[in-house]
C-alpha cells in the first residue's frame, strides 16, 4: 500500500495542489476555513508533508545546528540541554556538531550545514572575528559564550564574576594570584584574564597570566607546575577540567590544597562538587544561555527580527560557589 501524495489530500478536498502546500509550507497564505479542511483531510488520509519538499518551497528547514568547540567537556552539557529544550519547544531539531577545537574543523562543518539548516549556534567559536562576520552576512547565527560586535550573543557576565573571586581570594589575604589560561584563540580565555587582572590592579593584588594550556584534566600537571614557579598562593584555571587536573598533580607533589595554595575553577560542572578538596569555581545558570541563545536565534532567522537582533548582546549574571580548594593564604611563605 503506497503512501497518500499531496495529489490524493488536494483531489480529496476539492483544492489545488499549490493550496495543500501552502496550507503546510505557508498557511498564513491560506483561509481559516480551507487550511482547516486541507489539515483535516491529510489527517483522515494519513498523509504527512515531506518536510524536504517543504523546504524547497519556504527556505525553511525547522532545523537549527549547534557547533560545539570541544564536546567532551561537560560544560556544555547544561547549554546544549538548554538550547535543545528550547529548540523543542518551538517545533525546532537542534542538530550537534563538534569542532574538537579546531578552526578548521568548525569551518568546515558550517559550510557542509550551511543550506540544511535556518541558522547557527556558535558555542566558544575558535574561527577569527572576520570569517564570522562573513559567515553572519549570509546566515543567521548567535555566538555563545563569545562576543563578537555585529553578532548576537549570550554569555555570563565575566568581569563581575571574575571581580568577586578576586575579591574573595584577598579576603582570604592573599596577594598574588596565577591565571592558568586556555586555548590561544579562546575568546573567553582573553575575557577572562582581561576581568582578573582589572580586578586585581583595583583590589591591590599582584596577578600573573601563564599559558596557554588545553582544558582539559590531563593537562593539568604542566599548569601546575608551570603556575608553581610563580611563587603565586592561589590559582585560578581556565576552567574546572583544569583545575581538577591541578589538583591531582599538587596531590602527587605533596602540596596541601588549600593550606599550602588555593585553586578555583570555572564552569561549575558536576564533577566540581566531587573532586578532593571540593573545588571553589564561578558558574552561572548554563541552560538559560541555550535557551536565550536558541530565541536570539529564531528571531535572527526570521527576515522581519533579524535587523532588530544584529548588535544584541546578551549577558547572564554569574554566580561565584565556594568550596573547599580556597582557604586563608600561608603565613610567612610562598606556593613554591
Amino acid at each position: 500500500m503506497t503512501s497518500p501524495t499531496i495529489y490524493d489530500v488536494a483531489r480529496a478536498a476539492g483544492v489545488a495542489t499549490s493550496t495543500v502546500s501552502r496550507a503546510f509550507s505557508n498557511p498564513q497564505r491560506v483561509s481559516a476555513p480551507t487550511r482547516e479542511l486541507v489539515l483535516r483531510v491529510a489527517k483522515e488520509l494519513g498523509y504527512e508533508a515531506n518536510p524536504h519538499a517543504r523546504a524547497l518551497t519556504s527556505r525553511r528547514t525547522d532545523t537549527l545546528a549547534m557547533v560545539v568547540s570541544d564536546i567532551k567537556n561537560p560544560h556544555f552539557y547544561e547549554i546544549i540541554r538548554g538550547a535543545e529544550l528550547r529548540a523543542k519547544a518551538s517545533a525546532r531539531t537542534l542538530v550537534l556538531v563538534n569542532a574538537e577545537e579546531s578552526p578548521r574543523i568548525e569551518r568546515e562543518q558550517i559550510s557542509r550545514l550551511s543550506r540544511s539548516v535556518d541558522g547557527f549556534l556558535l558555542t566558544a567559536s575558535r574561527l577569527p572575528d572576520e570569517d564570522l562576520l562573513e559567515f553572519a552576512a549570509t546566515q543567521a547565527v548567535v555566538m555563545v559564550n563569545r562576543q563578537v560586535h555585529g553578532i548576537p550573543s549570550v554569555v555570563l557576565d565575566q568581569r563581575e564574576g571574575c571581580r568577586q573571586l578576586v575579591t574573595h581570594l584577598a579576603s582570604l589575604g592573599h596577594t598574588s594570584v596565577a591565571y592558568l589560561s586556555g586555548p590561544q584563540k579562546s575568546w573567553m580565555a582573553g575575557a577572562r584574564w582581561a576581568a582578573i587582572r582589572d580586578a586585581a590592579a583595583e583590589i591591590g593584588v599582584s596577578a600573573v597570566r601563564m599559558g596557554p594550556f588545553t582544558p582539559r584534566v590531563e593537562h593539568g600537571a604542566a599548569a601546575a607546575d608551570a603556575a608553581l614557579t610563580t611563587g603565586a598562593t592561589a590559582l585560578i584555571a581556565h576552567n574546572d577540567l583544569l583545575a581538577i587536573g591541578v589538583l591531582l598533580r599538587l596531590a602527587d607533589r605533596s602540596i596541601r590544597v588549600p593550606r599550602d595554595i588555593s585553586v578555583t575553577g570555572f564552569d561549575d560542572i558536576f564533577a566540581s562538587a566531587l573532586c578532593t578538596p571540593s573545588l571553589t569555581t564561578l558558574g552561572g545558570t548554563h541552560a538559560n544561555l541555550g535557551r536565550a541563545a536558541v530565541e536570539l536565534l529564531l528571531d535572527a532567522a526570521d527576515p522581519t527580527g533579524r535587523a532588530g537582533t544584529a548588535s544584541l548582546q546578551l549577558v547572564q549574571p554569574s554566580q561565584l560557589v565556594l568550596r573547599d580548594s580556597t582557604g586563608p593564604a600561608p603565613v610567612g611563605r610562598s606556593a613554591g
